[in-house]
């Protein structure tokens, strides 16, 4: 599959981030497997130096590794990071829009498959050659941001987590004092998927493990998806939010600027 077809809004996201001068930004479909599992990823990388850098490891939303995650992966590469998509799915599985919350739902209710899955694309991540193994991050968007944080809670051995607009919900919050990263949660002030109740549990579960170092920062007006300018359903409560998207990207930019060091 490689680079997914995009929509106008998304090649102009991407246009968004310019790549710097002499840059050589490579994409690939990474096929690995998991327990007999076939799983496809998407790997961005700016091969033009042969240095290693830190790795950022993305989890998709809930269409897969599609068009979107594509995208963050390649603006990512323009960053200078070897930014690899899991396949939490699996190869293959790529649901539209109205099958996603069936496919995505039956891995909601399987943490440790969700789990599993995760850690098969960080060690995939780990492995590539241009990849400082102890500078490592996990991002995720929506479904993905559930799944990142899940990853950490798993006790997995990573610098630093981030969530856009993710559900912070979990069947076993006590997990949180297994987190060894550092957390920055970015959620809409508007989400309805992500209320404030389930802000305010989180934040139980990282009190209750005062070893975790961790921020959270919510965006007046924004609803859920607000990263995404192909979101426009504010009926279900999902809709970009130009201003949200920028800072979000900002703060993680600012993050990763800290946790590497």
């Amino acid at each position: 599959m490689t680079d997914a077809p995009l929509s106008p809004a998304l090649t102009q996201l991407l246009a968004s981030m310019p790549t710097s001068p002499g840059a050589r930004i490579e994409t690939a479909d990474v096929d690995y497997r998991l327990d007999g599992t076939a799983l496809q990823g998407y790997v961005a990388v700016d091969s033009a130096s042969t240095e290693r850098r830190p790795g950022v490891l993305l989890v998709h939303d809930w269409l897969g590794v599609a068009g979107y995650v594509q995208v963050r992966a390649r603006m990512l590469a323009r960053l200078g990071y070897v930014a690899l998509a899991a396949d939490i799915y699996g190869a293959g599985i790529r649901p539209s829009m109205q099958d996603a919350p069936k496919v995505a739902g039956t891995f909601y209710s399987d943490p440790a498959l969700v789990r599993a899955r995760a850690r098969a694309g960080l060690e995939e991540l780990r492995s590539h050659p241009l990849v400082d193994p102890a500078r490592i991050a996990v991002i995720g968007y929506c479904f993905g941001g559930f799944v990142a944080l899940e990853l950490a809670r798993s006790g997995a051995e990573f610098t630093g987590v981030v969530t856009f607009h993710g559900a912070l919900s979990s069947s076993a919050p006590q997990d949180a004092a297994n987190i060894k990263g550092k957390v920055l949660v970015l959620s809409g002030g508007s989400d309805p998927v992500v209320p404030d109740s389930q802000i305010d549990e989180f934040k139980d579960s990282l009190r209750a493990a005062p070893g975790v170092d961790w921020q959270i920062v919510s965006y007046s007006g924004a609803m859920h998806a607000f990263t995404n300018p192909d979101a426009n359903a504010p009926e279900r409560g999902a809709e970009y939010q130009a201003t949200a998207d920028r800072r979000s990207w900002a703060a993680m930019r600012a993050f990763f600027d800290e946790i590497f060091g």
